[in-house]
């Protein structure tokens, strides 16, 4: 068998010649953009791009995939129209004397033609939907500092999404004399921000929640996994931001609620967040349900985000040590991440774990495409890659060499919440819901399972699975059988089988949540930063080598090119592969600071191994 090409990320350097036409053309390029990026004044530390100022520029950076696009054209796009009633005809109206004749009618003129015909013109046309925002702003703030953020309010006024504002002052201690009016300041401070950013901003002084429970939730059964809110409010106390938001203009609201004896009291912003998000999302609801001016207002009240700008940033990750986390499934990771919380982090990060917490009990209520942010003032470039693209500003499931060294991992790079899914591992096929995972094979490869050899096969290989959720994705890993006296570290090859994902779930989260629990389960398994709670070996245990393969005209295989750690083409097929990282630790160590050979002793020959074993698996798909 000839191998045909291999690449190993693990040490390679390209060297560019200095007088190739490419080298010249890349200089000239790079000393374009170092020139654009020169200002005349030094940028303020706390001003983190000065340099950005064109809103194009800002979606540009934010590199939508097709789906990316697809996804944000659903929720903002144009809605369909739909097709006109025709008119209801009196009975004693004469027939005319053209009935039953078949006549053609007259066609309309033609730049009429031309505009009924151009999808573009009548996108145009149609204004987008408008969604709301709830954004928490964590004052005090410098006004250079509010500017940055109104900037991006505005940015993302200018795409649909229209924020619902609550100002909290961190420094503002309760009870104090003059509270109510140094909180009357703060939010007439953000609504000057953004009115000189351009935006139409209304200060909503009175309060637009109650305190307490919403009426009924003591006396409910059922079980929850989050926080109740400390507040509620009623559709009808929403008047003043749907005024607002009819208007055209941005609420501002101080954290403020009526106590039983209707007294406008000073509470926590995040009571009033939740209590909106949950009021929110009911009034949308009663919209929909019945037919009144209120559709005409143009702004679906349901939040379609929550954001929360501070000065600290995203949670920190015992991971990352101490940088923050980029992804959160809330679902199966909550727990966990309170319990890793050090305590050197409550004064760096001192409402991480609130607004945490926060952030699971707002998106309960919200829609499950909902995302929570978390982030630092310093990025408000950040808050349009993330409404346009839904994802973290790194994908939590690259390798952590890969992320240690990422320009865009910073101590303030933003923290994505998800609802998420729960993650578990299934190591007997007794215990695998093989009708669910069929369907879900079928969906996400959109071809038939031949059954009967597929469960015959893994009844003799199953490793384990790991489900995400009702099965809303799964990654099927198999032992394959080594050849005695193959070089390599074990008798066995971890073999990733099936890695799916059904089509409603890709992009919200799923596929790096999935990702990252293979990673612990196989290839990261020794490491402290592979005990995330999935179910599964917690982090203990010797890791393995992982392969796979995959067609090589799959669209999928650019994602794995940049999780693997090298590849190998094989004719019709892409073998894959991820060196087990405790071993490469290990020997890093055993060597100080000599670091790795590009080809290590037990390296050897093993591509041939994995390429020979591999393509003798049979397809599980029917012809």
């Amino acid at each position: 068998m000839t191998l045909f090409s291999a690449s190993v990320c693990r040490g390679a350097r390209q060297v560019i010649p200095t007088n190739s036409r490419s080298a010249q053309t890349f200089k000239a390029f790079y000393a374009t953009i170092r020139s654009l990026r020169q200002t005349t004044v030094p940028p303020d530390l706390d001003d983190v791009e000065p340099s950005e100022k064109d809103f194009i520029m800002s979606i540009l950076r934010a590199n939508p995939s097709l789906r990316d696009t697809r996804s944000y054209l659903a929720s903002f796009g144009p809605r369909p129209v739909p097709p006109p009633r025709p008119a209801a005809k009196p009975d004693t109206q004469p027939v005319p004397i053209t009935e039953g004749l078949h006549l053609k009618p007259d066609p309309p003129p033609l730049d009429v033609q031309h505009t009924l015909q151009s999808p573009v013109v009548s996108s145009i046309l149609n204004p987008i939907q408008r969604r709301t925002a709830l954004v928490k702003i964590q004052s005090p703030f410098t006004d250079r500092q509010l500017e940055s953020i109104a900037r991006g309010m505005v940015y993302l006024e200018k795409l649909g999404l229209v924020s619902v504002i609550i100002v909290e002052n961190d420094e503002l201690a309760k009870g104090e004399d003059g509270e109510r009016a140094a909180l009357v300041e703060e939010v007439m401070r953000v609504v000057s921000a953004l009115e000189s950013q351009g935006a139409k901003a209304r200060p909503v002084l009175g309060a637009v929640v109650r305190l307490g429970p919403k009426p009924g939730d003591e006396e409910s059964t059922e079980e929850r996994d989050y926080a109740i809110p400390e507040a509620h409010t009623f559709s009808s106390d929403l008047v003043h931001i749907r005024s607002a938001l009819r208007a055209g203009e941005i609420p501002v609201l101080a954290p403020l609620a009526l106590d039983s004896f209707c007294r406008s009291v000073r509470v926590d912003a995040n009571d009033v967040i939740a209590a909106l998000a949950r009021g929110m999302v009911e009034a949308a609801e009663e919209d929909r349900g019945q037919s009144s001016d209120r559709e005409a207002d143009g702004v679906d009240l349901t939040p379609l985000r929550l954001m929360i700008i501070n000065r600290e940033g995203g949670v920190p990750s015992y991971a990352r040590s101490g940088m923050p986390h980029l992804l959160i499934n809330l679902t199966s990771e909550y727990s966990h991440i309170n319990d890793t919380f050090e305590g050197r982090w409550s004064g760096s990060h001192p409402t991480a774990l609130s607004n945490l917490s926060l952030a699971r009990t707002c998106l309960a209520f919200m829609p499950s495409s909902s995302s929570a942010v978390m982030v630092s003032h310093r990025s408000p470039s950040s808050l349009i890659a993330n409404l346009i693209t839904n994802k973290p500003a790194v994908s939590s499931s690259l390798p952590h060499a890969l992320l240690q060294g990422n320009r865009k991992l910073m101590p303030y790079t933003p923290t994505l919440l998800r609802r998420g899914l729960p993650v578990r591992v299934v190591r007997s096929v007794a215990d695998i819901d093989k009708q669910k995972l069929k369907a879900l094979l079928e969906q996400s490869f959109k071809r038939t399972l031949d059954e009967a050899p597929f469960w015959d096969r893994l009844e003799k290989h199953l490793d384990y699975a790991i489900v995400a959720g009702d099965y809303a994705g799964a990654a099927v890993v198999t032992k394959e059988v080594r050849p005695t006296g193959a070089s390599g570290s074990g008798p066995f090859i971890t073999y990733l089988d099936k890695f799916a994902v059904l089509p409603s779930h890709q992009g919200d989260g799923t596929v790096d949540f999935l990702w990252v629990a293979l990673h612990d389960e196989s290839y990261g398994l020794g490491l402290p930063f592979s005990a995330n709670p999935n179910g599964g070996k917690g982090g203990e245990g010797e890791g393995c080598d992982l392969v796979w393969r995959s067609r090589a005209d799959n669209p999928v295989n650019k994602w794995y090119f940049e999780r693997s750690t090298g590849h190998l083409r094989m004719g019709n097929w892409v073998l894959f592969w991820c060196d087990a990282e405790m071993r490469l630790k290990t020997e890093e160590g055993r060597r100080a600071s000599a670091g790795l050979s590009y080809l290590e002793e037990w390296e050897r020959g093993r591509l041939s191994v994995w390429a020979d074993v591999i393509a003798k698996i049979p397809s599980s798909w029917k012809k």
